[in-house]
């Protein structure tokens, strides 16, 4: 067997791809490399010959490969999935705050400071001085709205 002849390129190519699924894991290489074992095969076979032929076969099984098992490779490779609350609005509703700048009387907006931050914020219409400790009942476009704690 001569290093040049394409059913032993083709069966190198596969067995690398098939190995490098240790070092980049996912299930798609393994397949990939399935596919050119496929392009050896037929190659040998005497199915398909030159190079056109052997590339229009990989890219075809590849393919169908991929669109067949993939969802079997995912299950036995397996990999991270964690879904995090990309509303960060629920994150804020009944935090407390610090009122930074007074809010208030009516709509005139403040300042406070909540996890680490400072917002705009409204109040429900009364004087809420400075230093005051807030709950955040909502949001009211870019303001939070926020009522006073009674201690």
């Amino acid at each position: 067997m001569e290093l040049a002849n394409p059913i032993t390129v083709w069966v190198c190519l596969g067995i690398i791809l098939m190995l490098s699924e240790i070092v980049i894991p996912g299930g798609i290489v393994i397949l990939l490399g399935s596919s050119c074992l496929i392009v050896a095969s037929a190659l040998g076979l005497g199915v398909i010959e030159g190079m056109a032929q052997s590339l229009t076969l990989w890219f075809i099984s590849s393919m169908v490969l991929l669109l067949s098992f993939r969802h079997v490779t995912q299950r036995l490779v397996g990999g991270d999935s964690h879904v995090d609350n990309t509303d960060e609005e629920l994150d804020l509703y009944n935090q407390q705050a610090i009122v930074k700048e007074t809010i208030g009387p009516g709509q005139q907006t403040g300042r406070i400071s909540c996890l680490g931050s400072d917002w705009t914020a409204l109040g429900d219409g009364s004087e809420i001085k400075s230093g005051t400790k807030v709950r955040i009942i909502c949001r009211d476009n870019i303001a939070l709205v926020v009522e006073p704690l009674l201690e």
